[in-house]
């Protein structure tokens, strides 16, 4: 007996996926965090160091780089990704085609 696996398509954002409230600002939350961890992680930094240079303490470090979101902004992720020696730059781009949604993203170098 094989029981039929159900797949449905991603819409490209888990959190939309999941069915979460503010799903653009939590996928935008946790590029940046990524960006930051692979920033710790490409110094190798200890949490006890990254929490110095981002001037938090070290639990709020781990916080961050399990995935728990809610006490970061996104403007202290991006003094965050400054103080770990990155530029942080926004861009707003006109959406050409009309027939698709328009979309906010955040793309690394």
């Amino acid at each position: 007996m094989s029981e039929e696996i159900k797949v449905q398509s991603s819409s490209g954002n888990v959190f939309t996926d999941l069915g979460l409230a503010n799903s653009d600002e939590l996928l935008i939350k946790a590029e940046l965090v990524r960006q930051i961890s692979n920033l710790i992680d490409a110094k190798r930094l200890t949490q006890t160091e990254a929490a110095k240079i981002l001037g938090i303490d070290q639990p709020k470090v781990s916080t961050l780089l399990n995935g728990k979101l809610s006490g970061f902004s996104t403007d202290r992720l991006f003094k965050f990704l400054n103080a770990l020696g990155s530029d942080v730059e926004i861009r707003v781009i006109p959406k050409l085609k009309l027939e698709s949604q328009a979309q906010t993203r955040v793309i690394t170098v």
